[in-house]
């Protein structure tokens, strides 16, 4: 049986965790920062974990 590859687009954009979980960057961080807080850029920084209804489809990308 032949193994799924992965999406390359989203092997750059999600990592898994070792419990399994799906990490992402947060959005609104690319452009048009000078209207944004510095509170709010900071924040955004940080990475997130993927929403438990969203996890299934991106690790299935992932071919895992």
């Amino acid at each position: 049986m032949p193994k799924q590859k992965t999406k390359r687009a989203a092997r750059k954009r999600f990592k898994l965790t070792g419990t399994g979980k799906v990490t992402r960057r947060k959005a609104f961080k690319s452009h048009i920062l000078t209207k944004k807080h510095p509170k709010r850029k900071r924040h955004l920084r940080k990475g997130t974990v993927m929403s438990a209804a969203d996890a299934p489809r991106i690790r299935k990308l992932l071919g895992k």
